[in-house]
């Protein structure tokens, strides 16, 4: 159990480091949002991306070719988004990735890896009904700047 200074600490930072306005992030970099949501916002240090999936930022297409180019289009376009706040996958801390079909995992797994590099952030993967445009995967995280 964590005594209440170590609670009013914990507090304290998370508070210092969300300081001022939320701040809407767009690039052009990754597509446009299909809905009433930003592609990220930036609070203090924080930077929340909402998911993504593989389309293509020109045309808003879904790219063909099954998991691994979905997955590779995905990573892209979380990278323009990071890099839209002058961020890399090294920033990112937390990761949520939602697949239609998990035996497709160790393809999503091995193209993650080779985007990520060494960066490991925290990350859970679940097994969804459907996603919008017929994708196989999409991913969500949160980067904290330097």
């Amino acid at each position: 159990m964590l005594h209440s200074r170590a609670i009013a600490s914990l507090l304290l930072v998370g508070a210092l480091a969300c300081n001022g306005p939320a701040r809407v992030v767009t690039t052009s970099g990754a597509p446009a949002p299909i809905g009433p949501y930003s592609q990220a916002m930036a609070r203090g240090e924080f930077l929340f991306l909402s998911g993504q999936i593989g389309s293509d930022p020109v045309t808003g297409a879904l790219v063909s070719g099954g998991i691994v180019p979905e997955t590779e289009r995905m990573l892209a376009n979380i990278e323009a988004v990071l890099a839209a706040e002058g961020l890399g996958f090294e920033h990112v801390v937390s990761v949520q990735a939602y697949m239609v079909d998990l035996a497709e995992f160790g393809a999503f797994n091995a193209a993650y890896a080779k985007a990520m590099g060494t960066n490991a952030p925290a990350r859970a993967t679940v097994q969804v009904a459907a996603l919008p445009k017929g994708a196989r995967i999409e991913v969500q995280c949160t980067a904290i700047g330097p």
